[in-house]
Formats: structure tokens, sequence, C-alpha cells
């Protein structure tokens, strides 16, 4: 894939790779970059409407929401057969429904222990699992899918795109490939590598093309929300940040309902450095649930789509044991008040990809 690089940011061309390895002279190379940016700056097409967001029990915002349009995707069905309730889902500012509770891959190696992982979360009553190009295990993740025997329709499948590639498109048909998938539910950039703009419009012809229902990103900032926001033809449907009651960034949250951006938790155990906490632990010995269980469900009531990760049969079982308590008002208080950020707009608190 050619690319065109100026001041920042830079555009990097959509399309296939070119085999030449030939750069466009610079006249042309002018022209197009010209072309580009007139494109990025027309209007967006979609109708836009506005509704409330509220987040943490009070009216928030007045926030701009694309115009819906319907999912077509058959809603997924507990491990009894039975339909699950609204609660186990989210229903994306594009009409798209995901469901909330997610199996996350990060750092499972391709093979048996990633295959066996996925199938056990899908028989456990998983609808959704969240995989990435970075983790390179997208193989087993496929296989995973099949081998659970539960319909593709009923899962919801995410993976992201890797910003060291140059071309969105050319790596979700690779993605789609390694899956054994004829679509990706939800299609994110990873992190915001090179600038938070220059990859979007080549997620949003992945999306035009079929090879994604919706798009996202991943460790956004609220400033890098506000500059691809700035440039969309599609807003990102949502923002897949690390999240948990020590990582409780108000301020981005904030950004995010502005937009009508989902709010996704990664790493909601914090790779299980919390779940020795003392306040975790006297709530969850109120609740006669485990520290990962009260984690993970502060999580879906602040209205967050939760990924948490394990190998673990028993653990994957006891993660996704969720909707049958609830904390009270006065639990998530005490759980609110253990946020380490100061309530950041910030994504992360080392961009590893600088």
């Amino acid at each position: 894939m050619q690319k065109v690089e100026g001041s920042s940011p830079f555009i990097r061309f959509k399309g296939k790779p070119r085999k030449s390895g030939v750069l466009f002279s610079r006249g042309r190379r002018s022209r197009v970059r010209a072309a580009r940016w007139a494109a990025l700056l027309q209007p967006p097409k979609r109708v836009v409407s506005f509704a409330d967001e509220v987040l943490d029990g009070e009216r928030r915002h007045d926030k701009p929401i694309p115009a819906r349009k319907a999912c077509t995707a058959a809603r997924p069905k507990a491990k009894n057969g039975v339909e699950m309730s609204d609660e186990h889902f989210k229903e994306l500012h594009d009409g798209t429904e995901v469901p909330v509770l997610a199996l996350g891959v990060w750092q499972v190696p391709e093979g048996d222990e990633c295959v066996d992982a996925v199938q056990w979360a899908l028989e456990a009553g998983y609808r959704h699992i969240d995989t990435a190009q970075a983790y390179g295990n997208e193989r087993s993740v496929g296989e995973g899918i099949r081998r659970s025997g539960v319909p593709r329709d009923e899962v919801f499948v995410t993976t992201k795109f890797n910003p060291s590639q140059d071309d969105p498109v050319a790596a979700a048909e690779q993605s789609l490939e390694r899956l054994g998938l004829d679509r990706i539910d939800l299609y994110i950039i990873h992190w915001p590598a090179g600038g938070a703009t220059w990859a979007w419009p080549g997620m949003e012809q992945a999306k035009e093309r079929g090879y994604a229902r919706s798009i996202g990103v991943s460790n956004f900032s609220v400033r890098e929300l506000d500059e691809v926001v700035g440039i969309a033809t599609q807003v990102p449907t949502v923002n897949q940040i690390h999240l948990n009651p020590f990582a409780y960034r108000r301020e981005l949250l904030d950004a995010c309902a502005r937009y009508g951006i989902a709010a996704e938790a990664y790493s909601p155990l914090g790779t299980g450095r919390h779940l020795g906490d003392a306040t975790v632990a006297e709530v969850a010995a109120r609740a006669g649930r485990t520290p990962a269980q009260v984690l993970v469900r502060w999580g879906l009531q602040r209205g967050f789509i939760v990924l948490p990760k394990s190998t673990h049969k028993e653990r994957i079982e006891e993660n996704g044991a969720l909707f049958d308590f609830a904390l009270p008002d006065e639990d998530m208080t005490a759980l609110d008040a253990l946020d380490r950020t100061g309530g950041t707009g910030q994504a992360v608190e080392s961009k590893w990809w600088r």
C-alpha cells in the first residue's frame, strides 16, 4: 500500500497494495492529496438526530446520533436456547445490538488454549468474542466458534485493525480469511498510531464493502475522539478502553456519551491486580459473589460492554454468571471511589505505540 505523507496528519490510500512499488509522481501526489482532503471535508451525509444520554444515573448531554439502520442479525440465544433479555445487549447508534459480556483473548496464543477458551465461553452462554489482528489468534477464535456448535448468526465477533499496517480494507479481508467468516460484526482501530484520522476512511470503506457491520475505535482519548469525529462520515460506534473502578475515566466517558459512542471495558479485572483489594473484597462478601464477578458487574451497571479474559473453564463460567444479581447504589459508589486516574480524558496512561 503506497502512502502520501506530508505534515501531520498524513493520508494513506485505500485499496489493494501496489505491486510495482513505484511511488506516485510529485504532481500526482499533490492532486491526490488535495482531492482526498476535499472528500474528507465534505459534510456528513447521514441524517443527524438528537437524544439524551444518561450516564451514572443522570442526564449528561444532548448528543448528536447518526440515523439508525435496522439490525438484520439474529439476536443470540443463551445456551439453553432461550432468547436472552435486553439486559444482555447494548444497542449501538447504528442499530447493531452487541452482547454486553464478551470473552477477551488478549495474550492467548494461537492453538488449543485459545480454541478451548472460545468454545467454553460459548458453551457457558457468552455470545461475544473479542480478538485482534495483533493478537495473532484469529484462526483459533474461528475454530472455537465452529467447534462450539453455536450458529454463526448468534455469535458477535469483534476484531481490531492493527495500525502498523497501511490498509484497513485489505487487513479486514485477511482477518475474514483467518477467522473463516464472511463478516466481522465489529471492526475497531486498535490504537491511534500515526494519528487519529488517517485510517478512518478505510474503516468506513470496509463497512461499505460489507466486511464489517459496525466500526469503532480503541484507546482514543477525548482529543482523538474529537479529531476522528470531525472527519468522519460515520461516527465510531464504540471506543474500547481500559476501564474498571480503578480506571474510571469520567471525562473520556463524557466525551463518548456526547457523540453517542458506546464504551467497551478491557481489563475489567486489572489483569488480576484488583481482585485482592479490600473494598472489592468487602463488596463481594456482602453480595455473596467473587471479587471478579463484582468488578465485571460494576462495569455492566455503569453501562459498559465488558471484556473479561480467562483461559480457565471454571473462571470463564464464573465471570459470566452476572445477570442474576445487582450491586446496590452504596456499593457502586464505594467502587467508584477507587479511581486512580482522576477521572481523566486520556485512554491510557502510557502510549506504547509511540
